[in-house]
Protein backbone atom coordinates (compact mmCIF):
# COMPACT_ATOMS: atom_id res chain seq x y z
CA UNK A 1 0.00 0.00 0.00
CA UNK A 2 2.89 2.07 0.03
CA UNK A 3 2.61 5.83 -1.73
CA UNK A 4 4.48 6.06 -5.27
CA UNK A 5 4.56 9.69 -5.67
CA UNK A 6 8.09 11.05 -7.12
CA UNK A 7 9.81 12.92 -4.44
CA UNK A 8 11.28 15.40 -7.11
CA UNK A 9 10.00 18.87 -5.93
CA UNK A 10 7.93 17.81 -2.83
CA UNK A 11 8.24 17.93 0.50
CA UNK A 12 8.80 14.89 2.52
CA UNK A 13 6.41 15.96 5.91
CA UNK A 14 6.98 12.44 8.04
CA UNK A 15 10.76 12.14 7.97
CA UNK A 16 13.71 14.39 9.05
CA UNK A 17 14.02 18.13 10.56
CA UNK A 18 10.91 20.18 10.15
CA UNK A 19 11.46 24.01 10.34
CA UNK A 20 13.11 23.83 6.99
CA UNK A 21 10.77 21.37 5.52
CA UNK A 22 7.59 23.80 6.61
CA UNK A 23 9.41 26.81 5.27
CA UNK A 24 10.10 25.44 2.20
CA UNK A 25 6.63 24.15 1.65
CA UNK A 26 5.10 27.47 3.20
CA UNK A 27 7.11 30.19 1.00
CA UNK A 28 5.47 29.30 -2.43
CA UNK A 29 2.34 29.39 -0.81
CA UNK A 30 2.63 32.94 0.44
CA UNK A 31 4.30 33.88 -3.12
CA UNK A 32 0.71 32.48 -4.17
CA UNK A 33 -1.35 34.09 -2.20
CA UNK A 34 0.51 37.91 -2.69
CA UNK A 35 0.14 37.11 -6.66
CA UNK A 36 -3.44 35.93 -6.11
CA UNK A 37 -3.61 39.62 -4.27
CA UNK A 38 -2.60 41.18 -6.73
CA UNK A 39 -5.22 39.93 -9.27
CA UNK A 40 -7.30 42.90 -7.12
CA UNK A 41 -4.45 44.92 -6.35
CA UNK A 42 -3.58 45.42 -9.94
CA UNK A 43 -7.17 45.88 -11.00
CA UNK A 44 -6.98 48.82 -7.70
CA UNK A 45 -4.37 50.34 -9.17
CA UNK A 46 -4.92 50.56 -13.10
CA UNK A 47 -8.19 51.49 -12.35
CA UNK A 48 -7.15 54.37 -9.76
CA UNK A 49 -4.73 55.68 -12.50
CA UNK A 50 -7.08 55.57 -15.55
CA UNK A 51 -10.80 56.09 -14.08
CA UNK A 52 -12.23 57.59 -11.11
CA UNK A 53 -12.60 57.24 -6.92
CA UNK A 54 -15.90 55.80 -7.42
CA UNK A 55 -14.31 52.92 -9.78
CA UNK A 56 -11.93 52.27 -7.04
CA UNK A 57 -14.27 51.63 -4.10
CA UNK A 58 -16.44 49.75 -6.67
CA UNK A 59 -13.65 47.58 -7.24
CA UNK A 60 -11.66 47.61 -3.71
CA UNK A 61 -14.43 46.96 -1.63
CA UNK A 62 -16.09 43.76 -3.03
CA UNK A 63 -13.90 41.51 -1.09
CA UNK A 64 -16.09 41.08 1.38
CA UNK A 65 -18.97 40.47 -0.70
CA UNK A 66 -16.81 37.81 -2.48
CA UNK A 67 -15.84 35.60 0.76
CA UNK A 68 -19.46 35.71 1.92
CA UNK A 69 -20.20 33.53 -1.00
CA UNK A 70 -16.98 31.97 -1.68
CA UNK A 71 -15.49 30.76 1.44
CA UNK A 72 -17.87 27.86 2.28
CA UNK A 73 -16.42 26.04 -0.93
CA UNK A 74 -12.87 26.83 0.11
CA UNK A 75 -13.73 25.48 3.11
CA UNK A 76 -14.05 22.22 1.88
CA UNK A 77 -11.11 22.12 -0.23
CA UNK A 78 -9.37 22.62 3.23
CA UNK A 79 -11.48 19.37 4.01
CA UNK A 80 -10.05 18.03 1.08
CA UNK A 81 -6.65 18.55 1.42
CA UNK A 82 -6.64 16.78 5.23
CA UNK A 83 -8.51 13.85 4.42
CA UNK A 84 -5.95 13.13 1.00
CA UNK A 85 -2.57 14.03 3.26
CA UNK A 86 -4.09 11.52 5.86
CA UNK A 87 -4.56 8.68 3.10
CA UNK A 88 -1.03 9.68 2.27
CA UNK A 89 0.21 9.16 5.71
CA UNK A 90 -1.48 6.07 6.37
CA UNK A 91 -0.04 5.19 2.28
CA UNK A 92 -3.54 4.20 1.60
CA UNK A 93 -3.07 4.32 -2.33
CA UNK A 94 -6.28 3.35 -3.25
CA UNK A 95 -7.80 5.62 -0.76
CA UNK A 96 -6.02 8.54 -2.39
CA UNK A 97 -6.99 7.86 -5.46
CA UNK A 98 -10.29 8.05 -5.04
CA UNK A 99 -10.53 10.94 -2.95
CA UNK A 100 -8.53 12.81 -5.91
CA UNK A 101 -11.49 11.81 -8.41
CA UNK A 102 -14.26 13.01 -6.03
CA UNK A 103 -12.19 16.19 -4.89
CA UNK A 104 -12.47 16.87 -8.98
CA UNK A 105 -16.40 16.33 -9.20
CA UNK A 106 -16.66 18.81 -6.04
CA UNK A 107 -14.61 21.42 -7.97
CA UNK A 108 -16.71 21.58 -11.05
CA UNK A 109 -20.16 21.45 -9.09
CA UNK A 110 -18.52 24.35 -6.86
CA UNK A 111 -17.96 26.57 -9.45
CA UNK A 112 -21.24 26.04 -11.04
CA UNK A 113 -22.87 27.24 -7.60
CA UNK A 114 -20.88 29.98 -7.02
CA UNK A 115 -21.70 31.56 -10.74
CA UNK A 116 -25.17 31.23 -10.50
CA UNK A 117 -25.31 32.66 -6.81
CA UNK A 118 -22.70 35.26 -7.42
CA UNK A 119 -25.25 35.98 -10.63
CA UNK A 120 -28.31 36.58 -8.43
CA UNK A 121 -26.84 37.91 -5.32
CA UNK A 122 -24.33 40.90 -6.10
CA UNK A 123 -27.13 43.78 -6.39
CA UNK A 124 -28.97 42.55 -3.06
CA UNK A 125 -26.01 42.16 -0.91
CA UNK A 126 -24.68 45.58 -2.24
CA UNK A 127 -27.52 47.14 -1.62
CA UNK A 128 -28.05 45.65 2.01
CA UNK A 129 -24.86 47.10 3.23
CA UNK A 130 -25.66 50.46 2.19
CA UNK A 131 -22.99 50.83 -0.68
CA UNK A 132 -22.99 54.45 -1.96
CA UNK A 133 -25.28 55.23 -4.48
CA UNK A 134 -22.38 56.80 -6.49
CA UNK A 135 -20.84 53.38 -6.41
CA UNK A 136 -23.34 50.61 -6.85
CA UNK A 137 -23.98 50.33 -10.25
CA UNK A 138 -20.21 49.91 -11.27
CA UNK A 139 -19.47 47.22 -7.95
CA UNK A 140 -22.43 44.84 -9.48
CA UNK A 141 -21.43 45.06 -13.08
CA UNK A 142 -17.88 44.08 -11.43
CA UNK A 143 -18.98 41.41 -9.28
CA UNK A 144 -21.56 39.74 -11.53
CA UNK A 145 -18.41 39.78 -14.45
CA UNK A 146 -16.00 38.50 -12.12
CA UNK A 147 -18.15 35.77 -10.76
CA UNK A 148 -18.26 34.41 -14.78
CA UNK A 149 -14.52 33.19 -13.33
CA UNK A 150 -16.11 31.36 -10.40
CA UNK A 151 -15.77 27.86 -12.29
CA UNK A 152 -12.08 28.00 -13.06
CA UNK A 153 -11.38 29.77 -9.68
CA UNK A 154 -12.46 26.72 -7.71
CA UNK A 155 -10.93 24.17 -10.21
CA UNK A 156 -7.39 25.69 -9.01
CA UNK A 157 -8.38 25.86 -5.14
CA UNK A 158 -9.02 22.06 -5.01
CA UNK A 159 -6.43 21.51 -7.50
CA UNK A 160 -3.80 23.41 -5.27
CA UNK A 161 -5.46 21.18 -2.32
CA UNK A 162 -4.54 17.97 -3.93
CA UNK A 163 -0.98 19.47 -4.94
CA UNK A 164 -0.50 20.93 -1.09
CA UNK A 165 -1.57 17.45 0.43
CA UNK A 166 1.35 15.70 -1.04
CA UNK A 167 3.93 18.61 -0.19
CA UNK A 168 4.15 20.06 -3.82
CA UNK A 169 3.48 24.32 -3.31
CA UNK A 170 5.61 25.02 -6.08
CA UNK A 171 3.98 23.91 -9.50
CA UNK A 172 0.36 25.92 -8.24
CA UNK A 173 2.79 29.16 -7.50
CA UNK A 174 4.21 28.77 -11.04
CA UNK A 175 0.96 28.24 -12.56
CA UNK A 176 -1.15 31.49 -10.35
CA UNK A 177 2.59 33.23 -11.73
CA UNK A 178 1.76 33.04 -15.13
CA UNK A 179 -2.04 33.76 -14.75
CA UNK A 180 -1.22 36.80 -12.98
CA UNK A 181 1.02 38.07 -15.32
CA UNK A 182 -1.44 37.48 -18.24
CA UNK A 183 -3.95 39.90 -15.80
CA UNK A 184 -1.87 42.67 -15.70
CA UNK A 185 -1.29 42.79 -18.92
CA UNK A 186 -5.22 42.35 -19.68
CA UNK A 187 -5.73 44.93 -17.26
CA UNK A 188 -3.67 47.57 -18.99
CA UNK A 189 -4.98 46.81 -22.46
CA UNK A 190 -8.87 46.60 -21.53
CA UNK A 191 -8.34 49.61 -18.99
CA UNK A 192 -5.66 51.60 -20.79
CA UNK A 193 -5.59 51.32 -24.38
CA UNK A 194 -9.78 50.14 -24.43
CA UNK A 195 -10.89 52.34 -21.75
CA UNK A 196 -13.32 49.10 -20.50
CA UNK A 197 -13.36 50.76 -16.91
CA UNK A 198 -14.54 48.21 -14.38
CA UNK A 199 -15.80 46.12 -17.01
CA UNK A 200 -12.30 45.49 -17.75
CA UNK A 201 -10.36 45.11 -15.48
CA UNK A 202 -13.54 42.49 -14.47
CA UNK A 203 -12.69 40.53 -17.65
CA UNK A 204 -9.19 40.83 -17.31
CA UNK A 205 -9.37 38.84 -13.91
CA UNK A 206 -11.98 35.89 -15.58
CA UNK A 207 -9.61 35.25 -18.50
CA UNK A 208 -6.71 34.92 -16.21
CA UNK A 209 -8.02 32.57 -13.38
CA UNK A 210 -9.29 30.41 -16.77
CA UNK A 211 -5.69 30.26 -17.60
CA UNK A 212 -4.98 29.24 -14.18
CA UNK A 213 -7.27 26.49 -14.13
CA UNK A 214 -5.94 24.92 -17.43
CA UNK A 215 -2.54 25.20 -16.14
CA UNK A 216 -2.95 23.32 -12.58
CA UNK A 217 -5.30 20.83 -14.53
CA UNK A 218 -2.20 20.28 -16.74
CA UNK A 219 0.27 19.46 -13.61
CA UNK A 220 -2.25 17.45 -12.29
CA UNK A 221 -2.82 14.72 -14.74
CA UNK A 222 0.78 14.20 -15.60
CA UNK A 223 1.01 13.97 -11.49
CA UNK A 224 2.35 10.13 -10.80
CA UNK A 225 -0.03 8.00 -9.57
CA UNK A 226 -1.79 7.66 -7.09
CA UNK A 227 -2.99 11.51 -6.92
CA UNK A 228 -3.12 11.49 -11.26
CA UNK A 229 -6.03 13.39 -12.01
CA UNK A 230 -8.26 11.66 -14.53
CA UNK A 231 -11.09 13.18 -16.75
CA UNK A 232 -12.94 10.62 -17.73
CA UNK A 233 -14.87 9.88 -14.45
CA UNK A 234 -16.97 6.83 -13.92
CA UNK A 235 -19.79 6.55 -11.01
CA UNK A 236 -17.71 4.76 -8.57
CA UNK A 237 -14.94 7.23 -8.97
CA UNK A 238 -17.18 9.43 -6.49
CA UNK A 239 -16.72 8.30 -2.84
CA UNK A 240 -19.62 9.65 -0.64
CA UNK A 241 -18.02 8.48 2.54
CA UNK A 242 -14.60 10.95 1.45
CA UNK A 243 -17.03 13.70 0.61
CA UNK A 244 -18.75 13.29 3.87
CA UNK A 245 -15.45 13.99 5.95
CA UNK A 246 -14.17 16.57 3.87
CA UNK A 247 -17.08 18.52 4.83
CA UNK A 248 -17.37 17.29 8.45
CA UNK A 249 -13.93 19.29 8.40
CA UNK A 250 -14.70 21.57 5.25
CA UNK A 251 -18.33 22.73 5.93
CA UNK A 252 -16.58 24.29 9.66
CA UNK A 253 -13.82 26.46 8.51
CA UNK A 254 -16.27 27.41 5.21
CA UNK A 255 -18.98 28.72 8.03
CA UNK A 256 -16.20 30.49 10.29
CA UNK A 257 -15.33 32.34 6.68
CA UNK A 258 -18.47 33.28 5.80
CA UNK A 259 -19.65 34.69 9.13
CA UNK A 260 -16.41 36.79 9.50
CA UNK A 261 -16.96 38.06 5.81
CA UNK A 262 -20.88 38.60 7.36
CA UNK A 263 -19.33 40.17 10.13
CA UNK A 264 -16.95 42.34 7.81
CA UNK A 265 -19.86 43.35 5.44
CA UNK A 266 -21.28 44.88 8.52
CA UNK A 267 -18.00 46.74 9.19
CA UNK A 268 -18.10 47.72 5.49
CA UNK A 269 -21.45 49.02 6.12
CA UNK A 270 -20.10 51.30 8.64
CA UNK A 271 -17.23 52.50 6.41
CA UNK A 272 -19.62 53.25 3.78
CA UNK A 273 -21.28 55.77 5.95
CA UNK A 274 -18.04 57.67 6.30
CA UNK A 275 -18.31 58.40 2.34
CA UNK A 276 -16.54 57.27 -0.83
CA UNK A 277 -13.30 58.83 0.45
CA UNK A 278 -13.41 56.09 3.47
CA UNK A 279 -14.40 53.40 1.61
CA UNK A 280 -11.78 53.79 -0.82
CA UNK A 281 -8.73 54.29 1.37
CA UNK A 282 -10.19 51.72 3.59
CA UNK A 283 -9.55 49.72 0.18
CA UNK A 284 -6.13 50.62 -0.15
CA UNK A 285 -4.91 49.43 3.28
CA UNK A 286 -6.84 46.54 3.15
CA UNK A 287 -4.83 45.38 0.27
CA UNK A 288 -1.51 45.93 2.20
CA UNK A 289 -3.28 43.76 4.83
CA UNK A 290 -4.37 40.98 2.34
CA UNK A 291 -0.96 40.26 1.27
CA UNK A 292 0.51 40.49 4.81
CA UNK A 293 -2.09 37.83 5.79
CA UNK A 294 -1.18 35.64 2.76
CA UNK A 295 1.94 34.68 5.64
CA UNK A 296 -0.47 33.41 7.86
CA UNK A 297 -2.41 31.21 5.10
CA UNK A 298 1.02 29.78 4.06
CA UNK A 299 1.58 28.77 7.74
CA UNK A 300 -2.03 27.53 8.28
CA UNK A 301 -1.79 24.95 5.37
CA UNK A 302 1.76 24.08 6.04
CA UNK A 303 -0.14 23.17 10.18
CA UNK A 304 -2.73 21.15 7.98
CA UNK A 305 -0.70 19.43 5.76
CA UNK A 306 1.82 18.30 8.10
CA UNK A 307 -0.37 17.68 10.55
CA UNK A 308 -2.77 15.31 8.68
CA UNK A 309 0.22 13.38 7.37
CA UNK A 310 2.01 13.05 10.52
CA UNK A 311 -0.98 12.18 12.26
CA UNK A 312 -1.97 9.86 9.88
CA UNK A 313 0.93 8.21 10.12
CA UNK A 314 0.74 8.14 14.16
CA UNK A 315 3.45 10.66 14.93
CA UNK A 316 2.14 12.83 17.31
CA UNK A 317 5.45 13.65 18.80
CA UNK A 318 6.11 15.94 15.39
CA UNK A 319 2.87 16.97 15.41
CA UNK A 320 3.56 19.02 18.39
CA UNK A 321 6.46 19.98 16.23
CA UNK A 322 4.61 21.75 13.67
CA UNK A 323 2.34 23.59 15.41
CA UNK A 324 4.92 25.41 17.59
CA UNK A 325 6.89 26.25 14.70
CA UNK A 326 4.08 26.91 12.39
CA UNK A 327 3.07 29.54 15.20
CA UNK A 328 6.31 30.90 15.60
CA UNK A 329 7.23 31.53 11.85
CA UNK A 330 3.62 33.15 11.53
CA UNK A 331 3.90 35.59 14.10
CA UNK A 332 7.33 36.41 13.11
CA UNK A 333 7.75 37.31 9.23
CA UNK A 334 3.72 38.65 9.18
CA UNK A 335 5.13 41.19 12.08
CA UNK A 336 8.34 42.03 9.87
CA UNK A 337 6.19 42.82 7.21
CA UNK A 338 3.45 44.36 8.66
CA UNK A 339 6.21 46.97 10.43
CA UNK A 340 7.79 47.66 6.76
CA UNK A 341 4.41 48.54 5.31
CA UNK A 342 3.75 50.60 7.99
CA UNK A 343 7.42 52.43 7.88
CA UNK A 344 7.17 53.07 3.98
CA UNK A 345 3.51 53.81 4.21
CA UNK A 346 3.57 56.78 2.49
CA UNK A 347 5.10 55.04 -1.11
CA UNK A 348 2.78 52.30 -0.26
CA UNK A 349 -0.40 54.25 -0.30
CA UNK A 350 0.47 56.42 -3.34
CA UNK A 351 0.92 53.34 -5.32
CA UNK A 352 -2.70 52.82 -5.25
CA UNK A 353 -3.83 56.68 -5.01
CA UNK A 354 -2.85 60.38 -4.95
CA UNK A 355 -6.21 61.71 -3.25
CA UNK A 356 -5.30 63.32 0.14
CA UNK A 357 -8.74 62.74 2.02
CA UNK A 358 -8.17 58.47 0.64
CA UNK A 359 -4.80 58.46 2.04
CA UNK A 360 -5.64 60.00 5.33
CA UNK A 361 -8.12 57.13 5.47
CA UNK A 362 -5.66 54.44 4.22
CA UNK A 363 -2.81 55.59 7.24
CA UNK A 364 -5.94 55.65 10.21
CA UNK A 365 -6.41 51.82 8.68
CA UNK A 366 -2.38 51.32 8.60
CA UNK A 367 -2.38 52.41 12.03
CA UNK A 368 -4.53 51.31 13.97
CA UNK A 369 -5.24 47.42 11.92
CA UNK A 370 -2.44 46.74 10.27
CA UNK A 371 0.53 47.42 12.85
CA UNK A 372 -1.13 44.70 14.69
CA UNK A 373 -2.23 41.82 12.42
CA UNK A 374 0.26 39.87 13.32
CA UNK A 375 -1.94 38.54 16.25
CA UNK A 376 -4.06 37.26 14.29
CA UNK A 377 -1.80 34.07 13.86
CA UNK A 378 -2.38 33.23 17.66
CA UNK A 379 -5.95 31.71 16.44
CA UNK A 380 -5.64 30.85 12.73
CA UNK A 381 -2.50 28.71 13.35
CA UNK A 382 -3.90 27.13 16.17
CA UNK A 383 -7.41 26.43 14.32
CA UNK A 384 -5.32 24.98 11.75
CA UNK A 385 -3.71 22.61 13.41
CA UNK A 386 -6.67 21.36 14.51
CA UNK A 387 -7.91 20.53 11.81
CA UNK A 388 -5.08 19.03 10.73
CA UNK A 389 -6.29 16.39 13.04
CA UNK A 390 -9.98 16.54 11.63
CA UNK A 391 -11.44 18.68 14.64
CA UNK A 392 -12.68 21.67 12.93
CA UNK A 393 -15.71 22.82 14.84
CA UNK A 394 -13.78 23.98 17.98
CA UNK A 395 -12.04 26.43 15.74
CA UNK A 396 -14.97 27.64 14.02
CA UNK A 397 -16.95 28.28 16.72
CA UNK A 398 -14.33 29.75 19.28
CA UNK A 399 -13.30 32.12 16.20
CA UNK A 400 -17.51 33.20 15.02
CA UNK A 401 -17.23 34.24 18.44
CA UNK A 402 -14.16 36.15 19.07
CA UNK A 403 -13.99 37.83 15.34
CA UNK A 404 -17.66 38.06 14.59
CA UNK A 405 -20.02 37.97 17.13
CA UNK A 406 -18.01 40.47 19.89
CA UNK A 407 -16.88 42.70 16.40
CA UNK A 408 -21.08 42.53 15.71
CA UNK A 409 -21.53 43.83 19.19
CA UNK A 410 -18.24 46.41 18.98
CA UNK A 411 -20.78 47.98 15.79
CA UNK A 412 -24.08 48.18 17.48
CA UNK A 413 -22.82 49.70 20.52
CA UNK A 414 -19.78 51.32 20.60
CA UNK A 415 -20.11 53.06 17.55
CA UNK A 416 -23.40 54.12 18.69
CA UNK A 417 -21.66 56.54 20.76
CA UNK A 418 -18.18 57.02 19.21
CA UNK A 419 -18.83 57.34 15.72
CA UNK A 420 -15.51 57.92 14.21
CA UNK A 421 -13.48 56.03 11.66
CA UNK A 422 -10.58 54.94 14.18
CA UNK A 423 -12.86 53.87 17.16
CA UNK A 424 -14.62 51.13 14.43
CA UNK A 425 -10.72 50.06 13.09
CA UNK A 426 -9.90 49.02 16.90
CA UNK A 427 -11.93 46.35 17.12
CA UNK A 428 -9.64 44.52 15.01
CA UNK A 429 -6.74 43.98 17.09
CA UNK A 430 -8.86 43.51 20.54
CA UNK A 431 -10.75 40.69 18.94
CA UNK A 432 -7.46 39.09 17.17
CA UNK A 433 -6.17 39.13 21.05
CA UNK A 434 -9.57 37.43 23.05
CA UNK A 435 -9.63 35.03 20.16
CA UNK A 436 -6.20 33.68 20.07
CA UNK A 437 -6.04 33.08 23.73
CA UNK A 438 -9.23 30.94 23.42
CA UNK A 439 -8.16 28.91 20.00
CA UNK A 440 -4.66 28.05 21.34
CA UNK A 441 -5.92 27.27 24.83
CA UNK A 442 -8.23 24.68 22.62
CA UNK A 443 -5.37 23.24 20.57
CA UNK A 444 -3.45 22.56 23.87
CA UNK A 445 -6.29 20.59 24.93
CA UNK A 446 -6.64 18.66 22.58
CA UNK A 447 -3.20 17.74 22.38
CA UNK A 448 -3.46 16.77 26.03
CA UNK A 449 -6.24 14.32 25.33
CA UNK A 450 -4.35 12.86 22.01
CA UNK A 451 -1.44 12.44 23.61
CA UNK A 452 -2.81 10.36 26.47
CA UNK A 453 -5.00 8.26 23.83
CA UNK A 454 -1.12 7.46 22.65
CA UNK A 455 -1.76 6.56 18.88
CA UNK A 456 0.84 5.13 17.00
CA UNK A 457 -1.20 2.95 14.48
CA UNK A 458 -2.08 5.64 12.25
CA UNK A 459 -4.35 8.74 13.37
CA UNK A 460 -7.55 7.81 11.46
CA UNK A 461 -9.62 11.00 11.01
CA UNK A 462 -12.97 10.99 13.03
CA UNK A 463 -15.73 13.08 13.57
CA UNK A 464 -15.36 16.75 14.05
Amino acid sequence: MSVNVKNAGKVDMINGPLAGKIMVFTLPIIASGILQQSFNAVDVAVIGRYSTSQAIAAVGSNGPIISILVNLFLGIAVGANVVIANYLGQKHNQAVRRSVSTVAVVALLSGAILLVLGSLLARPILEAISTPPDVIDLATRYLRIYFYGMPFSMIYNFGSAIMRSIGDTRLPFYSLLVATMCNMVLDWVFVALLGMGVDGVAWATVISVAVNAMIIVFFLMREPDPVTLRLSLRRHDFSSADFRKMLQIGIPAGLQGMVFSISNIFIQSSINSFGSDAVAGSATALTYEAYCYYIVVGFNAAAIAFTGQNYGAGRLDRCRRVGVICMMMSVGLCALANIIIVWQEKFCIGVFTSDPNVARYAMMRFHTVLVYQCLASSYEVAGSYMRGFGRSVTPMVLTIFGTCVLRLVWVGSVMRFHHTFEVLMMIYPITWIITGVMVVVAALVLQRRLSRVGRTDGGQLESC
